[in-house]
């Protein structure tokens, strides 16, 4: 099944779920928020996404300021998105194997 990371508070998340309503597809609501992803759910998601931590972070947030001009590993990064999960990119659609960032929503069907 299809699931979102998803954050209602996120207008572009909304968009997501509106996308995948419309397309009649089944999905599933991970409200990362109230749920943060553990280290190895995050690990396990970069590699369906494809990409390396520091890309799904949202670094133009406060929340990410004071680390901006650290020296980060991979995994230090990740960890600092564990304890911040609002730092994560959004939305993100996941199939089984296949993650995408889904900016903007139709990139969603990427995963179908």
């Amino acid at each position: 099944m299809i699931q979102i990371l998803h954050n209602n508070r996120c207008g572009k998340s909304r968009e997501c779920l509106a996308f995948l309503d419309a397309s009649g597809c089944e999905y599933e609501i991970v409200d990362y928020l109230k749920r943060p992803l553990k280290f190895r759910e995050l690990k396990a998601l970069l590699k369906k996404l494809k990409l390396r931590p520091i890309e799904i972070v949202r670094t133009n947030e406060a929340d990410w300021q004071p680390f901006r001009k650290l020296e980060l590993s991979h995994d230090d990064i990740v960890r600092i998105l564990v304890k911040n999960p609002v730092l994560i990119q959004r939305p993100i659609v996941i199939n089984g194997n296949k993650a995408v960032v889904a900016r903007p929503a139709e990139a969603a069907s990427e995963v179908f």
